[in-house]
């Protein structure tokens, strides 16, 4: 294993303590003895299920030693919050942050996106991307300075390509060996799961035994299985059909279940929420641990090729598919499926073209179409091609990035309202989701169209978040646990970015503590890296060498 930074090394040693260990070297703050930040006096949402209080919280160091009723402390700093929301810091477990926190930059690793939304833990490597070497790179990301905690997964795209590239076919005894191999050192390095996107090649060249088979590695060091299904849609298997493979998986694995992104995708499957959630709870009730997160969005983020071109065109990688699109042939049939894909994604009208810096950017695919007189597939094409051979010639790529408006607002609505559902951005660069996930589901679902309650709102952006990941002393207001705390505006907490400015700052957070440090003042971060890598420590069924 990779040396890690002290710093790492110190938060695992003390991660591998019991928990009631732990606690017992907090003291709660006495009276008479100073604490460093007393946030005085605002409605507090502990994460829990139990009621909002009037009360103090009082942070020394980067832990939380005393939460209740107003208290008389002396402090360093004291910071009045009446008529505020105080809460733990938001938990995102689905997010695209790598142009944040791997940049060069350190004013951008900061992470204002999501800071600046109340975020101060973020989930990284999911839809299967995560790196293998969890402890590499994690430790890199640490010593580089970023402003919020991060959560890794081994990811299943990863293994596959180191084994079996980008070939559709199925592993034999060796390789399939050597995938479980990957992901079990992953989860021995720290990963708080396996995470798969069998909706994206070459993960979706996967049958469903190859997954449980590798997803039981994960299983029996302590993991969970989260998954952007196979199909949330109508693509192949279906929408319901890919829940049931996913909690099949779940089942066969003996792994907990966990869906990313929950939501029925096209107008095939607009109204199916009640037939994805009745087929869930009765999972819940047969003993299968199953939940999910959810973004607040009518459109998903996406890109051109993985929304419209056939799954067996890009068998081989990006160098197949250009040689198929120059073959009459294969060009035809491509454009054939791409038709169907185009009417279940809503036509061409539905699809903006969201990446940064092209002159496509901010308009339609059907704006596009018709600007260079051709057929919307034809200009699909032209995109996805530019963007493929920039990013085979080492430039900038990602042209081809999408939102497309895709969901039926009553899906959204009553997948919400679930008891295992909890909220995530999914956030990627040119949605409006990267910087606004938090405050777009607390204005337009809690305030204005109050389909959840505000305590629930809190719950599913904290405490539930921690609990379906086991994160360690996170996601509550608790004595000894890490002081990631929020202090919410509820008049002013609101998102700034849309569609048409998708990269706007969120507004309303009065205060916000990444592991007691100060990271955002009256909506301005301080420009403090206080995030930390928050790996498990190793798991039972761990050696030496991963095994």
């Amino acid at each position: 294993m990779p040396l890690l930074p002290a710093s790492l090394s110190l938060h695992r040693t003390i991660a591998s303590l019991t928990t009631v260990a732990a606690l017992l070297c907090v003291a709660a703050a006495r009276a008479d003895e100073p604490v460093d930040i007393l946030i005085r006096g605002g409605m507090i949402y502990d994460g829990g299920t139990g009621e909002a209080f009037v009360g103090d919280v009082a942070i020394r160091g980067d832990r939380i030693v005393y939460v209740g009723r107003p208290g008389h402390y002396s402090a360093g700093r004291v910071i009045d919050a009446k008529g505020m929301i105080v809460a733990p810091g938001f938990i995102d477990p689905h997010t695209h942050a790598d142009s944040f926190i791997r940049s060069p930059d350190k004013a951008v690793r900061v992470n204002a996106a999501w800071l600046n939304q109340g975020v101060t833990t973020v989930m990284i490597g999911v839809d299967g991307s995560g790196t293998p070497d969890v402890a590499e790179d994690a430790g890199k990301l640490a010593a580089s300075g970023i402003g919020t905690n991060i959560v890794s997964f081994v990811g299943f795209g990863p293994v596959r390509q180191r084994v079996l590239g980008h070939d559709a076919r199925a592993p034999n005894a060796a390789e399939l060996g050597q995938m479980k191999a990957l992901v079990a050192q992953g989860m021995c390095e720290g990963a708080v799961g396996f995470s798969a996107g069998l909706f994206y090649p070459p993960q979706s060249f996967a049958k469903t035994d190859e997954v449980i088979a590798v997803a039981r590695e994960a299983a029996i060091r302590g993991g969970l299985y989260d998954t952007h299904q196979r199909d949330e849609s109508s693509y192949s298997i279906g929408l319901i059909g890919s829940v049931k493979e996913a909690i099949d998986i779940g089942r066969q694995a003996g792994i907990p279940v966990h869906f990313a992104h929950l939501k029925a995708l096209g107008v095939d499957v607009h109204g199916q929420a009640s037939a994805v959630i009745a087929v869930i709870d009765a999972a819940r009730k047969a003993g299968v641990d199953v939940t999910a997160d959810q973004y607040p969005w009518l459109a998903s983020g996406s890109n051109l090729d993985a929304s419209l071109l056939p799954r067996w065109s890009v068998d081989g990688g990006s160098a197949a598919l250009l040689k198929r699109l120059d073959d009459p042939a294969g060009l035809a049939r491509i454009r054939g499926e791409m038709q169907e894909n185009l009417r279940r994604r809503g036509d061409a009208g539905a699809l903006l073209l969201i990446a940064e810096g092209f002159p496509w950017t901010g308009k339609t695919l059907e704006q596009v179409a018709t600007e260079w007189k051709m057929d919307s597939r034809d200009a699909a094409l032209r995109i996805i091609r530019q963007s493929v051979e920039a990013k085979d010639r080492g430039e900038r790529g990602g042209g081809a990035a999408i939102a497309s408006f895709n969901m039926k607002q009553a899906d959204v609505d009553l997948l919400m309202q679930q008891s295992w559902m909890v909220t995530s951005s999914d956030g990627s660069d040119g949605h409006p989701r990267m910087f606004a996930t938090f405050p777009e589901k607390y204005v337009r679902y809690v305030r204005d169209r109050k389909i959840i309650s505000l305590p629930t709102f809190i719950r599913q952006s904290t405490g539930l978040t921690a609990d379906i990941y086991k994160l360690d002393r996170r996601g509550y207001l608790r004595q000894g646990y890490f002081a990631d705390v929020v202090v919410i505006d509820p008049a002013q907490y609101a998102p700034r970015a849309d569609y048409v400015r998708p990269r706007e700052l969120s507004v309303g957070v009065r205060k916000l503590f990444v592991n007691g440090q100060l990271a955002v003042d009256d909506s301005r971060t301080t420009g403090v890296a206080a995030g930390q890598a928050l790996l498990r420590p190793p798991p039972t069924g761990c050696s030496q060498g991963h095994g």
